[in-house]
């Protein structure tokens, strides 16, 4: 078996949130889209997910035409079957997260970021899988007293704390 590894660099919009994850039926594009538009009215966003047998096509849903062509863009990079890639303006991943891993048809999510993103492959004389993400850098430092009240204050400025 001919293994090697690849690192993939996901560009997106700055404005943008990303989740990248693993599904296993046709449908998937279609069911992440009702979840969505339901769960985050307000949301633009697109849908990318590319099959992994019969034609392989990559399947596309959304509301906003430019971040759907950002994400076939992204799932084309990443190469490898029963992937999806959502980007989400407007809205932030944590109020439909747990809405997607509870989609029948999800197996994985990989992230859902708005930092930098790479994704680790692995391919072989059958094609390319996802093994991993590198989401964001690495940590520069554990924080003292004046960022924990910062981050609170942020929690709450934002509406996610009271």
């Amino acid at each position: 078996m001919n293994l090697e590894m690849h690192g993939i660099k996901i560009e997106y919009p700055e404005d943008c949130n990303i989740i990248i994850g693993q599904a296993h039926f046709i449908k998937t594009a279609e069911d992440l889209y009702e979840i969505i538009a339901t769960t985050l009215p307000q949301a633009r966003f697109g849908i990318a997910f590319s099959e992994a047998s019969g034609p392989c096509l990559i399947r596309i849903e959304g509301n906003d035409d430019d971040l759907v062509k950002t994400c076939v863009t992204a799932i084309k990079a990443i190469g490898a079957g029963h992937v999806f890639c959502i980007l989400l303006r407007d809205a932030y991943p944590i109020a439909v997260l747990n809405q997607i891993k509870n989609c029948p048809e999800v197996c994985t999510i990989y992230c859902a970021t708005a930092n930098p993103l790479q994704v680790i492959v692995a391919s072989t004389l059958q094609g390319w899988g996802i093994i991993g993400v590198i989401d964001g850098f690495p940590p520069k430092g554990v924080e003292a007293d004046e960022e924990r009240q910062e981050r609170r204050a942020l929690l709450r400025r934002i509406g996610y704390k009271l």
